[in-house]
């Protein structure tokens, strides 16, 4: 008989009844999690403080890695040898206070069977809500069971009641009567008619997505599977980035300086220093507009209808930051950029959809976008954002409850107070960027939008879509929300109808959040429920989350 060297699964200790077992997934960049331990050490005493008043005790399941000056999961492979060593029957945490890279720990959670909760804390130092949603698709994407919860300070009433219903229990509910399906909402047959149109058409003549290397950040609810995305008509044409490095460089300098000028000329301000460590640069500045001149000829030459660079580990070590590109291409109104021989203007007149952190969710979201608004005659740019942080207005403007919808480096000009007059680019913070690059930062302008969301969710796609307004705040508000999150990247102050923060926190699958505006409130509603229509026909389970403005129902 045959002697075979036959491994020996260790086995975990047991929880014992009363723990609870948490683990913290992080950043890949080192400096991120070192600037960031604090805040997510404050969340942790906090949470094991609201845990011990409920006689329960919890156990951080990894330990503080004092070389590294951070207690983070950092890496897939550090997440997959913490979670051997967890028991996989124990209640589980996954605390989060900072930007985390989901697959850091969805390994681990795939095969948990234990409850499973995932707690924010709920401010904008550092993206801790934005890190928790992102895990909470990528849950959702694969069929994990899970809770989610969030607090200020871990001791108000909503957050220990759910706290203690969830220790009891092993799950607990939010109220989501908010959402609706689409089939429950009436919509007219002009808008019904022309989304159903726009997907057939979609459907029929194809179109290309660029993806400028797959998988941003650990975000695993940001790539949709080809065999889902591809019976909307939608395929992928898979680029790499180094082919976005040699395009970039192989751009002439003219070009880059052209590209400079015409901002300028337009309005926007550059905020430079002579350190290129800690400060925007004209160097730095001009390889941005080499990106940008690169991308659309690569996006030509692949006949693509949208694109996405991914941000961040993509490119940092080569280039500056991707964003300024990434805010030119959204915008309709943009430095000119001609075909290699010079005949054509590319994509003239018009944005080239850009996915930023190559969310493709995003991307689809964003072509059905600029399609549905151009044929209603409607602003065709859009763009995502985080879903930051919120806080009530604090100078009285409103009584709203007002969203910090703040994406990471750019959004299109069109989209701000004043345009480009209204834009700025600041250096992007050197623990992100060590070679520099600028924002397209701005303030939104106030009126009416359409927030939407597409996402996987049982082996489908799924899309929520929502009405929201963007309201205009005073100076000094505006300055104390920049200040309480990143005030080198773009903000806008939303204002969703019908939907409480809970409730969208209770429901959305998702860190980002597609946004496009209307010329009124009338063609947004019809703008919604005609890209719904559209949605629908493609395939997609479709929800309408709140109400028209002013209460409405749909």
């Amino acid at each position: 008989m045959p002697s075979y060297a036959i491994p020996k699964l260790s086995r975990p200790p047991r929880a014992k009844s009363k723990q609870v077992l948490m683990v913290a997934s992080g950043d890949l960049r080192p400096a991120a999690n070192e600037t960031c331990w604090p805040a997510q050490q404050e969340m942790e005493t906090a949470l094991g403080a609201a845990i011990a008043a409920e006689g329960y005790e919890l156990v951080r399941a990894h330990p503080y890695k004092r070389k590294e000056k951070h207690g983070f999961i950092g890496s897939q492979a550090e997440g997959m040898q913490v979670f051997a060593g967890i028991d996989p029957q124990a209640k589980l945490i996954v605390a989060e206070a900072v930007w985390q890279y989901s697959h850091h720990v969805l390994a681990g959670l795939i095969s948990h069977q234990g409850p499973i909760l995932t707690v924010a804390n709920w401010s904008g130092q550092w993206p801790g809500l934005v890190g928790m949603l992102n895990l909470n698709g990528s849950l959702t994407k694969a069929g994990v069971k899970y809770s989610t919860l969030w607090s200020e300070d871990f001791t108000d009433k909503f957050f220990t009641d759910k706290l203690a219903s969830w220790l009891k229990t092993g799950r607990l509910t939010h109220r989501t009567t908010h959402v609706k399906p689409l089939r429950d909402v009436k919509t007219a047959t002009a808008e019904r008619k022309l989304g159903e149109a726009l997907a057939a058409q979609m459907q029929h003549e194809k179109a290309v997505m660029g993806v400028f290397d797959e998988g941003c950040m650990g975000m695993f609810n940001a790539i949709i599977p080809d065999h889902l995305l591809n019976p909307t008509g939608l395929f992928k044409e898979r680029l790499s980035q180094s082919a976005l490095y040699a395009e970039a460089m192989a751009t002439p300098d003219r070009e880059a300086k052209q590209a400079y000028r015409w901002m300028v000329k337009r309005g926007m301000k550059f905020k430079t220093g002579k350190d290129p460590a800690t400060k925007l640069t004209k160097e730095q500045i001009l390889l941005q507009c080499k990106m940008y001149i690169a991308a659309l000829r690569i996006a030509d030459d692949f006949g693509c209808h949208t694109i996405g660079i991914q941000y961040q580990q993509g490119l940092k070590d080569l280039l500056p930051a991707s964003d300024l590109a990434e805010g030119m291409l959204n915008n309709a109104d943009r430095p000119p950029v001609t075909s290699r021989d010079g005949k054509r203007v590319l994509y003239k007149d018009q944005p080239l959809p850009h996915f930023n952190e190559v969310d493709e969710c995003a991307g689809l979201d964003a072509l059905m976008t600029f399609r549905v608004h151009t044929a209603m005659g409607q602003p065709p740019e859009s763009t995502l954002h985080d879903v930051r942080w919120g806080d009530y207005d604090q100078s009285g403007t409103t009584d709203e409850y007002v969203w910090v919808f703040l994406i990471s480096g750019s959004a299109p000009p069109a989209h701000f107070i004043d345009g480009w007059a209204g834009a700025s680019s600041l250096r992007q913070p050197p623990m992100y960027f060590r070679l520099g690059g600028g924002s397209l930062r701005g303030i939104s302008k106030p009126g009416e939008i359409v927030w939407s969301r597409v996402y996987v969710e049982d082996g489908s796609l799924a899309m929520d879509l929502g009405r929201a307004g963007v309201v205009e705040l005073p100076k000094k508000e505006t300055q104390r929300r920049w200040e309480a999150t990143t005030p080198q990247w773009p903000i806008m102050h939303a204002v969703t109808y019908g939907v409480s923060r809970d409730q969208f926190m209770a429901r959305h699958k998702a860190n980002h959040v597609h946004v496009a505006y209307a010329n009124s409130e009338a063609e947004a509603d019809k703008a919604m429920l005609a890209k719904a229509a559209m949605a629908e026909a493609l395939g997609m389970r479709v929800s309408i989350c709140g109400t028209r403005k002013g209460g409405g129902d749909w």
